[in-house]
């Protein structure tokens, strides 16, 4: 709260180290379930630097201050400016640590033995990514604010723009097993499949013929 985002906390069986990806404005919520579950988090993910999803990151590089921070290179520059992060304008002036690290396009990263393939997928923020697990037979996508359940994220702020996004939505995701499983920024988990045939921004009832 007040923005109802998401933030995952993903490990291994077994394993004691985690990821967590877009910690928001109730860090305190993350760390109760690393304290129920007894787990070290070594690598912090931000799908982009908007201040809903980077809030929490001060809390857990205070407790985890060895776990890199990470953030797709164009979005860099919003964790520690609150006009660009889009705190400001909410009166809250928020800003996050610098990144540890930064990553495009085409990147794999790797921590918790967990690899994430990272695609750039820009419209909602310029420098937004998404980190894809690949385990097995499943496909998972942490997607942050591109594509929702029923809905696409928000184009309108400065360096949005639809065009980006829905090009981003059909590249980067819509050819993904139809079977994927997009975890959002916001809202409840969704697949690739059910968005393609039934999204009306990007899905087929907009006229989406791949």
């Amino acid at each position: 709260m007040p923005f109802d985002e998401n933030t995952y906390v993903l490990y291994r069986e077994g394993l004691a180290s985690c990821v967590v990806v877009d910690p928001g404005l109730e860090p305190e919520k993350i760390v109760e379930v690393l304290q129920e579950r007894k787990l070290e988090v070594v690598a912090i993910l931000n799908t982009h630097g908007h201040s809903d999803h980077i809030a929490g990151n001060g809390t857990m590089k205070q407790l985890y201050p060895d776990a890199p921070l990470v953030i797709g290179y164009k979005d860099a520059e919003k964790l520690t400016d609150p006009e660009k992060n889009l705190s400001a304008p909410f009166g809250l002036a928020l800003v996050s640590p610098e990144q540890d690290e930064t990553v495009k396009g085409g990147d794999t990263y790797s921590a918790a033995e967990i690899e994430f393939e990272v695609r750039e997928t820009p419209g909602h923020s310029v420098g937004h990514v998404i980190f894809i697990v690949k385990d097995g037979s499943r496909t998972i996508v942490l997607g942050g604010d591109v594509l929702f359940k029923g809905s696409i994220g928000r184009t309108d702020f400065p360096d949005g723009s639809f065009a980006d996004l829905k090009q981003a939505i059909e590249e980067e995701i819509f050819t993904l097993p139809k079977e994927a499983i997009v975890l959002p920024g916001h809202g409840p988990a969704t697949t690739v499949g059910d968005e393609i045939e039934g999204n009306p921004f990007v899905g087929k009832p907009a006229g989406y013929q791949g």
